[in-house]
């Protein structure tokens, strides 16, 4: 296919939108390589790429110049020439339309410069105002208007390398006649090296999108029913794509956010709704018993009694099974309400009648703790034949557990991920249940019903989600909530405190701890980072271990460990082997450790609401009084 296609062509904007990149001038097969990398591979997929972020570059006006200040102004190049000194530079005199006269001087890449800088150039410059014998300007970014010689490889000025300025070194005709690098609202694109090194950072993607709207003008026609799109009185679909890459301005910005929002919205709920219907076509195969004699015996052996809430989803999930259709429930409640008991609970109706039950959870440590937790509610009751199903572990014992399970001598499988395996195949699959359902896709949980005869789904969440969004999200699920939690249970004090205040908050630490309690010292990153200032758990780890904490046991459990290696930290930490344990988020579900009582949240400001409200939840889980302390710089 040619690179150009006639404008008749956009008359099928179902073609048009699913072009391949490649239609756009300057992407050949590298750049579509890279863009492939990101799950780009169509105009419509390129236009779904939208920017992490925006920054103002709108023109400065030239009476209000005050040096240290950014600036983005339009500049007509007068003359320019070569200094030499202590340090050789490239200095292109300008004048603003008020006849300012400004310098702006670079200091790599003089050759390059020298090319595009000739006297009568018109340029969009922007950087840092500084004052030496007049106003300059240092490496600014710069964009040429039209009618001029452009670079066909153009990166902020302060970055040039050796292979860019080789790149550099055939300029091209400008062939954008608007401007999108300055003097405007620009976006900025999230771009690794693969994609850098093919030309596409935020500047490059902001050409290839300029080139791509141009090319689908007039082509991108309105998909949402006209009468939606007059009462929620939102801007044209193709005007909200323009305005998304191309602001003209803050309020064009928010009501291309909105009607964009809107749209994603509207169609996952058509295709929520579609679901919930086509489940209600499907007639159950297995049946629960109405009452479990297990279930009944591991109530009695408990050491406290249901809350009303607990007790209330039993009775409702115990009356949606009496359907003929499969139930899909979504159980929410907070960390500690016990979702997990109601789930077993459920479960055992299922078991008494020989049906298979799989729980699936997002992470290998929460999956061990289910485990544990519901061999423990189940004492010395007979053998039900429960299995844990985990990624790593020999292949002979994976084959037995796998086979059990197909003949359906295993009657409840607790596993992650590994559970959706092609391998992994049921007898009698009845119920699905699903911790954590924020952590997983509506397709996974399709291929975990699939792997049954249209089983029950109990999908559980200790994320707080408002009733409205939960409805939106979660549609097909019937929503059942555990607000109480059991007596005894203290609220966990939640305090905020800045970089300051570091010594003190040590000092409390080293005071609860010291009375027997353990705390957990939670990172947002694995290692330092040189593109993030961030303090890093194993930095972090050596330094608490050593010069805060010495006098006390301190661990280290993250991501990238061997399952083994965490497993044996976490057990260490839950026997009070280990009175502080420095982690990652890897911490933030799973962790059931009643002692820990104070938690440390570092760059807490790095965090979502949802995963502040995970990790504080680690801690309160005794009776004792907990704490959360959120530091920030």
């Amino acid at each position: 296919m040619k690179n150009s296609v006639s404008k008749t062509e956009n008359t099928n904007v179902k073609n048009e939108l699913l072009l391949p990149v490649t239609v756009i001038k300057g992407v050949g097969s590298s750049k579509a390589a890279a863009l492939a990398s990101i799950g780009i591979h169509t105009l419509q997929d390129l236009l779904n790429f939208f920017p992490r972020r925006y920054l103002d570059r709108s023109l400065t006006d030239n009476v209000l110049l005050k040096t240290g200040e950014t600036v983005t102004l339009i500049v007509e190049v007068v003359d320019a020439y070569l200094a030499h000194g202590k340090k050789s530079r490239f200095v292109v005199g300008a004048k603003t339309k008020n006849n300012e006269r400004i310098s702006i001087v670079f200091f790599r890449g003089v050759g390059f410069f020298q090319k595009i800088f000739q006297p009568g150039t018109t340029l969009v410059v922007t950087g840092r105002l500084e004052y030496f014998r007049g106003f300059q300007l240092i490496h600014p970014d710069y964009e040429i208007l039209a009618n001029a010689i452009k670079p066909s490889y153009t990166i902020n000025s302060t970055n040039l390398d050796k292979k860019s300025r080789q790149q550099e070194e055939e300029p091209e005709l400008a062939e954008l006649p608007e401007m999108i690098h300055a003097g405007r609202i620009i976006p900025l694109y999230s771009s690794g090296e693969v994609l850098k090194s093919q030309g596409l950072d935020s500047r490059g993607f902001r050409k290839i999108l300029y080139l791509a709207l141009e090319r689908l003008k007039g082509g991108i026609s309105e998909i949402l029913p006209n009468e939606i799109v007059k009462r929620r009185n939102l801007i044209p679909r193709e005007e909200s794509y323009r305005e998304i890459h191309f602001p003209t301005d803050e309020v064009s910005l928010d009501a291309a956010k909105y009607r964009l929002k809107y749209e994603e919205l509207f169609y996952f709920n058509l295709l929520i709704e579609h679901k919930k219907r086509e489940r209600e076509k499907i007639k159950r195969v297995l049946w629960p018993l109405p009452k479990s004699e297990t279930a009944d015996s591991v109530r009695k052996n408990l050491p406290f009694q249901l809350t009303e809430d607990q007790s209330s989803a039993l009775r409702k999930i115990e009356e949606l099974t009496k359907r003929d259709q499969p139930i899909a429930v979504l159980l929410q409640g907070d960390v500690g309400s016990g979702k997990t008991l109601v789930s077993l609970l459920t479960a055992l109706r299922y078991m008494d009648n020989q049906i298979q039950v799989c729980m699936v959870a997002p992470t290998e440590i929460l999956a061990r703790q289910h485990y544990q937790t519901i061999l423990s509610f189940l004492g010395n009751m007979p053998f039900l034949g429960i299995e844990l199903l985990v990624g790593k572990e020999p292949k002979k014992n994976r084959y037995e557990k796998l086979y059990r399970i197909k003949k359906g001598d295993t009657l409840f499988v607790i596993g992650t991920h590994s559970v959706f395996q092609e391998d992994v195949l049921f007898s009698e699959l009845g119920l699905v249940i699903i911790d954590e359902q924020h952590k997983f896709g509506v397709d996974q949980r399709e291929t975990l019903r699939s792997k049954g005869k249209n089983p029950d789904i109990l999908a559980m969440t200790a994320t707080p989600i408002p009733r409205t969004l939960c409805l939106t999200l979660y549609g097909d699920l019937d929503l059942l909530t555990i607000k109480s939690k059991p007596k005894g249970r203290m609220p966990i004090q939640t305090k905020w405190f800045q970089e300051n205040r570091r010594e003190g908050v040590y000092r409390s630490i080293r005071k609860y701890v010291s009375s027997g309690r353990q705390c957990y010292i939670v990172y947002p990153l694995v290692e330092e980072s040189e593109k993030v200032d961030l303090k890093s758990c194993i930095a972090a780890y050596e330094h608490l271990k050593h010069e805060i904490f010495s006098d006390f046991e301190v661990g280290l459990v993250h991501g990238k460990m061997e399952t083994e290696e965490k497993d044996r930290v976490m057990q260490e930490f839950s026997k009070n082997r280990i009175q502080i344990l420095v982690s990652t988020t890897v911490i933030e579900v799973g962790i059931d450790v009643s002692n820990a009582t104070v938690m440390m949240i570092e760059h807490a400001d790095r965090f979502g609401i949802s995963q502040l409200h995970q990790l504080r939840s680690r801690v309160g889980r005794g009776d004792e009084e907990s704490f959360c302390i959120l530091m920030t710089d």
